[in-house]
């Protein structure tokens, strides 16, 4: 397959940009090749600028759960767009869209509108601070919650140490106040807990861990969060950015029947285009400003076009019918590629929750990030690369989740299995 003029693009980028890309992942650097340059996309394929046509399951990192292009979103926003594209000023769109998250998630009762979902982690942990008035914050080792300073933090040598940067330009007097604990042990949240009693804000979790692949929590995590949290007066804040609208329309919450008192979101919300939000308790939201003294702000917060791009796409979303169809479908491909796997003799622990998947290149099952890391990042690079020749698209990460759109057909998803199953033969 060809790829010259993505790799001419790649060449150019690269004495303009940073690394040749504007966000880390995208340069293919863990699977050892040169990022594809995209020209256009179309339902469930993507087309890159050397004319090549792939079956895509990133979906831009998962808002795409109704496909490229739905014509539905293309109107809203060609439409709002003729009367303006920011006004930085009220406007309707933001209360339709706030009230269609409120009736959807459980947690939530008022919303902020935001531009990402690193703005909307960074101001719901500034929130938790400022109406607890305490400074701790506990994330679990493997939850990426975007890449603000308290949260770019990894564990010590021991789960109860003090964070210490995972990124130079994080002040270390700034992360001390970041606690590592490991997903699924609640072991590691309850040391934490008893040896900064008093002390901690929140504690924020991807209720599905969606950045070290796609690991679900284990039976009785969440409620012990949930419990933990409630006994000893700390925000539970769910970062549903990835799982939010994805994994139920009411997102992991609605799944496990778990409520936090806050959460993130991003990414559906906003159809493709930037957005952000976090929102949770009424008691809670109201001190955020101009209600109250904890501070946020953004220009282009509530964007006409991608308030307008939200709006359509939920309403697509709340169709009957729509989730079941979209489970077939995920069913369909994750247990496909898992046996594509099992007939070649090649162990991969597989992964699924709704339209999310990840197939880990390891022999036993992923819990959290240690055994997450345990995997063959070797053999994942030969079969991303082998499933690119074969006109599939998958995330260039092992440690990333694929999506599945309503808009990929059997024909794509036939097409899928048969390319995975070919490429675990040439691996094992």
């Amino acid at each position: 397959m060809n790829h010259e003029r993505s790799s001419a693009l790649f060449h150019q980028a690269k004495a303009a940009i940073p690394g040749g890309v504007n966000s880390p992942v995208r340069a293919f650097k863990s699977v050892g090749a040169d990022p594809l340059f995209i020209k256009k996309a179309s339902g469930s394929h993507i087309y890159d600028e050397d004319g090549n046509d792939f079956i895509d399951y990133v979906g831009s990192w998962g808002p795409m759960i109704v496909g490229h292009c739905h014509p539905d979103i293309l109107k809203a926003v060609q439409e709002t767009m003729t009367s303006g594209a920011s006004f930085g000023a009220p406007t309707e769109r933001e209360t339709i869209l706030a009230n269609m998250v409120i009736d959807a998630v459980p947690s939530i009762e008022m919303v902020r509108m935001v531009s990402s979902g690193t703005e909307a982690t960074m101001s719901a942990i500034r929130l938790a601070r400022g109406f607890t008035g305490r400074d701790k914050i506990i994330k679990f080792s493997g939850c990426y919650h975007g890449h603000s300073d308290s949260l770019l933090v990894k564990a010590g040598s021991g789960a109860a140490t003090f964070g210490v940067p995972d990124s130079p330009g994080v002040p270390a007097d700034f992360a001390k106040h970041t606690l590592t604990a490991e997903f699924n042990s609640l072991e590691s949240v309850r040391g934490l807990v008893a040896s900064n009693r008093d002390a901690i804000a929140c504690i924020i979790i991807e209720p599905v861990a969606g950045n070290m692949g796609t690991v679900p929590p284990r039976e009785g995590f969440l409620e012990g969060l949930r419990e933990i949290c409630t006994n000893e007066g700390i925000i539970l804040i769910f970062d549903e950015v990835m799982s939010g609208f994805r994994v139920a329309y009411g997102g992991m919450q609605e799944l496990t029947g778990v409520t936090p008192d806050m959460t993130t979101l991003g990414k559906i919300i906003g159809g493709g285009l930037p957005v952000g939000a976090f929102g949770g308790k009424r008691e809670i939201m109201e001190k955020l400003s101009p209600s109250g003294g904890v501070y946020q702000a953004g220009t282009l917060s509530g964007n006409p076009l991608a308030m307008s791009a939200g709006i359509a796409t939920l309403n697509i979303l709340k169709q009957p019918g729509f989730y079941a169809a979209l489970e077939t479908k995920s069913r369909a491909v994750a247990e496909g590629i898992a046996k594509g796997a099992k007939d070649a003799g090649y162990p991969i622990y597989s992964t699924r929750i709704g339209s999310m998947f990840c197939a880990f290149f390891c022999k036993g099952d992923v819990i959290d990030w240690p055994t997450a890391s345990q995997c063959d990042t070797r053999a994942f690079a030969k079969y991303f690369l082998g499933m690119l020749d074969e006109g599939v698209y998958l995330a260039p990460s092992q440690f990333e989740t694929a999506f599945v759109s309503a808009a990929h057909s059997d024909a794509d998803i036939e097409k899928t299995i048969a390319a995975a199953a070919k490429c675990f033969k040439l691996i094992a």
